[in-house]
């Protein structure tokens, strides 16, 4: 065995937590884990055990050492939803030292359940690899940015951008999204490689919509709303979205001036939504941007069973958007 082999095998400690909802986060620190143990252990035993099926003494029947000897795995898949048998055998699993050739890795969502042994794993030295929660338009932009760094491969934020908007309502869409464009293109991604994959996606996304409308250009908002509407796109998430961007508006106009970072981390919001959210704020006043949210609240209530024609209401709402942009450009 090199000494290059033993200092991968020594990498991964006795006992790995990989905690966070994110699934795919937490199968990709999974089998890098399992990547760096067959390293050393080529022919690594893997044993699964999952909490909704679990019978009592599994785990320590999986732990005894084996007859034939050899390096082992187990992995225990949502310790969140373990009852009593399994917290109880993994407790003592932590607190008795398991054999030198296991190795046991916990993979925990979130929530309380399971503290008991989420704190010994740590007190007992555990590797922690966090597995965080990709929800928001900034946890999405950093997603995909760090996708396309991790292929090596170059992607202007204009590109990160129109692919979130496209795709990025799912995590794993978009993860296969930025893995098909590292592999079906050359050179620089730019947005017009993505607008060549996905730009019937972009277009039918609320965002479109929202952007065509703040900017005051009826015709175009209303081209991509029948698109979207055509294609299949419900009214309330096109009106979620619009209320979002002027919301956004909001933040960024009562900010004031500073770095698009630094406001970006005070509202909660990507840098580059900052800078779109600045460049659009100058065809806009307070009191238009008010008034637009009071239409966006009665078209929201409309478009979830409070009218008789969703499709109409949301109509209605970018054409009153468009009104209040150009009253404030005419003024």
């Amino acid at each position: 065995m090199t000494e290059d082999v033993v200092a991968v095998a020594h990498r991964v400690p006795p006992y790995v937590l990989v905690s966070g909802p994110e699934g795919i986060l937490a199968e990709r620190a999974l089998a890098a884990t399992l990547d760096d143990l067959r390293v050393a252990s080529p022919d690594l035993e893997v044993i699964r055990v999952h909490a909704g099926a679990y019978e009592p003494g599994e785990l320590v029947l999986h732990t005894s050492p084996s007859l034939f000897g050899g390096a082992k795995c187990i992995v225990v898949h949502d310790l969140d939803e373990a009852g009593e048998d399994l917290q109880g055998d993994l407790l003592s699993v932590v607190t008795d030292h398991p054999e030198p050739d296991l190795t046991l890795v916990v993979l925990h969502k979130s929530g309380q359940r399971g503290k008991k042994v989420l704190d010994a794993l740590r007190g007992a030295g555990a590797r922690v690899l966090d597995a965080p929660a990709v929800k928001t338009d900034r946890d999405k932009t950093d997603f995909a940015a760090h996708e396309f760094r991790r292929a090596r491969r170059k992607a202007t934020a204009e590109a990160v951008h129109a692919l979130v908007e496209a795709v990025g309502k799912d995590v794993r869409e978009l993860a296969a999204a930025c893995q098909q464009l590292v592999d079906d293109t050359t050179g620089v991604i730019d947005e017009q490689v993505v607008l060549t994959y996905h730009g019937g996606k972009v277009e039918a996304t609320g965002f479109r919509v929202a952007d065509a409308a703040l900017a005051g250009d009826a015709g175009e908002a209303l081209r991509l709303l029948r698109h979207a509407i055509a294609v299949g796109v419900d009214p309330v998430p096109i009106v979620a979205v619009l209320a979002q961007q002027v919301r956004q508006l909001v933040k960024v106009g009562s900010a004031g001036r500073g770095r698009s970072g630094d406001i970006a981390r005070d509202v909660g919001m990507a840098p580059w939504q900052v800078d779109r959210a600045r460049r659009t704020l100058s065809g806009w006043t307070a009191e238009g941007l008010a008034t637009c949210l009071q239409a966006l609240a009665a078209a929201d209530a409309e478009v979830k069973g409070g009218g008789r024609d969703p499709v109409y209401a949301v109509e209605r709402v970018v054409l009153a958007i468009t009104r209040q942009h150009e009253r404030h450009r005419d003024g």
